[in-house]
């Protein structure tokens, strides 16, 4: 495409374009359309291929055809079935389209005798006909802008449509604005890589996602596009890394005490050799002098907990506190139940901190933090507060990491100097987002369960087997075991949800569970009544415990081998996967038994199959992804994440670790960028990168 020399290139506005006026420009703008280049980056969400023509009298019925033809009639029907009604011929037949809406718009908008080219479903209905086709004019040669062609298809809104802004508006623009400025599309990835992966070049690429000759062409362009946008999100990640290594002085643990090797020595079941392997992991980032920055990431039941208190004995033992925040009370006050008990014998004082504590409580706790006397702290997002100061923080462990956002991370880490941190998940991460989304993070995997789990049987049912269900709980129970009946609540429908469970729960207790000790557990309770009911049911007093999601991580129940779970279909896929794993932690059989409600959408029934099908907490997490998409999986936009315009993180893996692998090792040779053949990936970077980058240093 030729280009005139005499504009300020692609970043100029859209407004500078012809046929832009205020009106649209506002709109666009409002799209998230503010320069050309965002204009050029706006890429086609799908396209149709119209490079086949076919004659009107070849036309198959039910086929989707481009035919072309020269306008011979057309008419406006007024009256009770307003519609539009235009034929065209070509040197085999004729073919009518018929519009059945906007008859007096359309009644404008045709000349006699003018080529057409018309795309569309044919109907058999008196002759052929073609409802509500797309059109394009042709000039004499037939040759339109949009015919014989690989045709783009634009996003577009009710606003954008009104103002004339459909689809075929935005192929005008597009053309326009890549006539007048393709010259200006400057490259930005080094010469070998578009030489060692055949990559087209910035422009073509640009050039061919739009205006495509050949399905060959517009691949790719694509495939050019996907690996500069991973490239540069790499690059950022790489980047906050090294900054992460290099500028900040963390602290160096000295060594392993007494008192963690006398915990270890005497647990009372045998470390996985994966356990083993991430102790020695976090030590080793421990021991040296950069601040720790890692994700510890386990499937539901591998032993995260153990882990999590061997290390903070560790920085207590060389003087330093440790802090562990969790997202919810119930959790955190877990956390507490079971350091207390695997650290009893040791002399460590742990403190808890959450939301609803006495006044007075929590004055003394306070101050036993900025002493020192307190030597690990658990909490909710509490430990944020500004009257919370610590002594000497030298460990932060997050848990559930995903539930916090970047910034709450930065504020806890502001409380020490430097401390090393922590985050772990129960949650496996699909391998994309281990790249992506905590690429900045060191990664320790916790890929193997206790020796002696049995994996757990699970099965959809559906409510019409309800009180068959039940009675085989009934019977399991009978035989010694204990149950979790699991309901939904959701904030939407809080009150409602709550009230199911509080009314089940009374028909259960007095129905088929009658003479049995059962109990309701929900979020609303109070953390002393919730502890109680907790604790009760983990000595066996109770033995069917009917809950809302209140149970979903942390809570240990050996002998509870039966969870049913109501309504499954109204539950996500994870969350379904961290209920079920609250049983199954015995050496009995387990069963998980999924009740549905017909009539099940496609995706419910994907999700609950999947849970049918495997227990493995990574292949469910890429189904996840690929279900829900990055951006739901775990909320991106706090991580301070750009927004991806054309790759797809569950599907572009491969291309993402090429790009990953290019881009850190171009940071290896060339940390800063600074060199003269880096210049333009600089430049690059700062214009478009650094405000995501600046949001992400935080953490």
């Amino acid at each position: 495409m030729s280009s005139s020399h005499h504009n300020n290139g692609i970043t100029q506005t859209v407004r500078a374009l012809k046929g832009v006026g205020e009106l649209r420009g506002e709109l666009l703008e409002n799209f998230g359309i503010v320069t050309l280049y965002d204009l050029l980056t706006h890429f086609p969400r799908r396209y149709l291929d119209r490079t086949r023509i076919a004659k009107i009298a070849d036309i198959e019925i039910g086929k989707d055809v481009t035919a072309i033809g020269q306008v011979i009639a057309f008419r406006a029907y007024q009256g009770r079935y307003q519609r539009f009604v235009l034929v065209i011929r070509d040197e085999s037949g004729e073919l009518k389209c018929i519009w059945f809406r906007g008859a007096h718009y359309l009644k404008n908008t045709f000349k006699m005798g003018e080529w057409l080219a018309v795309h569309g479903k044919v109907k058999f209905y008196k002759g052929m006909q073609m409802s509500h086709p797309d059109y394009d004019r042709l000039t004499e040669s037939k040759q339109g802008l949009n015919t014989r062609k690989i045709i783009p298809l634009y996003r577009s809104t009710a606003e954008l449509d009104t103002a004339g802004l459909d689809s075929r508006a935005m192929r005008r623009l597009m053309w326009k604005a890549l006539e007048e400025n393709s010259a200006s599309i400057e490259e930005n990835l080094p010469e070998r890589l578009i030489k060692k992966y055949k990559l087209l070049s910035r422009r073509a690429a640009i050039d061919k996602i739009h205006f495509p000759d050949s399905e060959d062409q517009l691949n790719a362009a694509i495939r050019r596009l996907k690996f500069e946008e991973l490239f540069y999100l790499e690059l950022m990640i790489g980047l906050r890394k090294l900054k992460v290594k290099n500028l900040t002085k963390g602290i160096q643990f000295e060594s392993i005490g007494e008192k963690t090797r006398a915990l270890l020595a005497n647990l009372p079941f045998e470390l996985t050799d994966a356990q083993k392997k991430v102790i020695k992991e976090i030590w080793q980032d421990m021991n040296s002098a950069r601040p720790m920055n890692r994700l510890l990431h386990g499937d539901v039941g591998s032993g995260k907990t153990i882990v999590s208190i061997a290390v903070m004995l560790i920085a207590v033992e060389n003087g330093y506190q440790s802090a562990l925040m969790a997202p919810t009370e119930i959790l955190a006050e877990q956390h507490y139940l079971s350091l207390k008990q695997f650290l009893a014998d040791f002399g460590i004082s742990i403190e808890l901190v959450i939301g609803g504590q006495k006044k007075s409580e929590r004055e003394k706790i306070t101050k036993k933090i900025a002493s020192g006397e307190a030597n690990i702290i658990i909490g909710t997002h509490a430990l944020f507060q500004e009257k919370i100061k610590f002594e000497k923080l030298g460990l932060i462990i997050v848990d559930e990491q995903h539930k916090f956002g970047v910034m709450q991370r930065a504020k806890l880490r502001r409380k020490g100097i430097n401390p090393d941190v922590l985050v772990m998940t129960a949650t496996p991460i699909p391998r994309t987002l281990a790249l992506t989304v905590y690429g900045d993070l060191d990664v320790s995997l916790l890929d193997q369960k206790p020796g002696n789990r049995i994996p757990i049987k699970s099965v959809i049912r559906y409510q019409d087997k309800r009180e068959e269900i039940y009675r085989y709980v009934r019977e399991q129970v009978d035989l010694g075991r204990q149950a979790y009946i699991i309901f939904p609540l959701v904030e939407e429908s809080e009150k409602m949800d709550l009230q199911a469970a509080t009314e089940s729960y009374e028909t259960l207790k007095y129905g088929v569970y009658h003479g049995l000790n059962i109990a309701l557990l929900h979020g609303r309770m109070k953390g002393d009544e919730k502890d109680k009911i907790m604790s009760s049911f983990k000595s066996g007093y109770y033995k069917i415990l009917i809950a809302t999601t209140v149970v979903e991580v942390g809570v240990d129940v050996a002998n509870a081998s039966i969870m049913v779970i109501e309504h499954a279909e109204r539950f996500g896929l994870t969350q379904l996967h961290q209920l079920r794993g609250r049983i199954g932690r015995g050496s009995e059989q387990s069963y998980c038994i999924f009740i549905a409600h017909k009539p099940l959408n496609q995706l419910a029934r994907k999700r609950l199959q999947t849970l049918e099908r495997t227990t493995d907490g990574f292949e469910i997490a890429e189904v996840d992804l690929k279900l829900r998409g990055p951006g739901e999986f775990f909320g991106i936009r706090q991580h301070g994440m750009p927004k991806l315009k054309i790759a797809d993180l569950s599907e572009d893996y491969n291309i993402l670790e090429i790009a990953r692998k290019e881009a850190f090792s171009l940071l290896q040779e060339d940390s800063t960028l600074n060199t003269p053949k880096n210049q333009m990936v600089r430049l690059f970077f700062d214009q478009y990168y650094e405000d995501s980058f600046r949001l992400s240093k935080v953490a």
